[in-house]
């Protein structure tokens, strides 16, 4: 067997790279990062070579996913300052009960946790009972919240308002696409633009919901009626294992009344 011959980019061009997609000038991160625009400018073509320490500065001011700021010190000839555990390791049990505890603490409100390619990891009761008319094809594993969503065989003709939320979920996963460089989330996002959706997209304005102007409801057809739920996010804000990093429980709460009734009353018939 062969060693693998591939090499990471020059951190120059990684630095570039970020810094581009950050939308930052030279001159601004220069002066976040309190080095000189020479010092930077070297940096990127390679004439200098950075330091550990002004690697992760740099990584820190532009806020690179610790994923790819392992990349940057590998890159750099660095060992990776990162590490990546497993969501079953014993030392991620005390994360995982987390978890697990806001997901419950939710009820009656649906909840879901999903890793950085919107693949689940776990959902309680509510979401459960949302996501049980699914076509066992989309079940996996790993069942993608995003394809079970907008697919015509998932949860697409429950929901009422599909070009608005479609566009919506389209939307933040390009910006996901276009921040990481992901391969696996670009590839998500071509199979998705091309599902089959309504003949005109609507832009993200909230319909005729309660919440119109301010966030974009996803109205979903049920047997107890129409539900109306907006979503909330929730990270690991001091994580410095990339699995936690990368870890997002999404919460979604009643957007009126009759949801909130709803809601109530599902979870009571079960």
């Amino acid at each position: 067997m062969h060693a693998s011959t591939h090499r990471p980019p020059p951190i120059g061009q990684l630095l570039r790279h970020w810094r581009q997609q950050r939308r930052w000038s030279q001159l601004a991160l220069a002066c976040e990062a309190e080095i000189s625009t020479r010092h930077l400018s070297c940096l990127e073509t390679g004439r200098a070579q950075p330091s550990r320490e002004m690697l992760l500065r740099l990584a820190e001011q532009l806020e690179v996913p610790l994923r790819e700021r392992n990349q940057w010190l590998v890159a750099a000839g660095f060992a990776p300052s990162y590490r990546e555990s497993a969501l079953d390791d014993p030392e991620l049990a005390p994360a995982r009960a987390a978890v697990e505890r806001m997901l419950r603490g939710q009820e009656p409100n649906p909840a879901l946790a999903v890793d950085r390619h919107w693949n689940l990891v776990s959902l309680n009761a509510a979401a459960q009972r949302l996501l049980g008319s699914l076509n066992p094809a989309l079940r996996g594993p790993p069942l993608n919240v995003l394809r079970a969503s907008l697919h015509p065989d998932g949860l697409a003709p429950l929901i009422v308002n599909l070009g608005e939320w479609r566009a919506h979920l389209l939307h933040r996963l390009r910006r996901q696409v276009a921040t990481s460089g992901d391969a696996v989330l670009a590839a998500l996002y071509a199979e998705l633009e091309a599902l089959p959706g309504p003949a005109h997209e609507v832009a993200p304005t909230g319909g005729s919901s309660p919440l119109a102007g301010l966030l974009v409801p996803l109205r979903l057809r049920t047997p107890l009626g129409v539900l109306s739920l907006f979503s909330t996010t929730m990270v690991f804000g001091t994580a410095v294992d990339i699995t936690l990093s990368e870890l997002v429980v999404e919460s979604f709460f009643a957007a009126d009344a009759a949801t909130a009734t709803a809601l109530a009353q599902m979870a009571q018939a079960t």
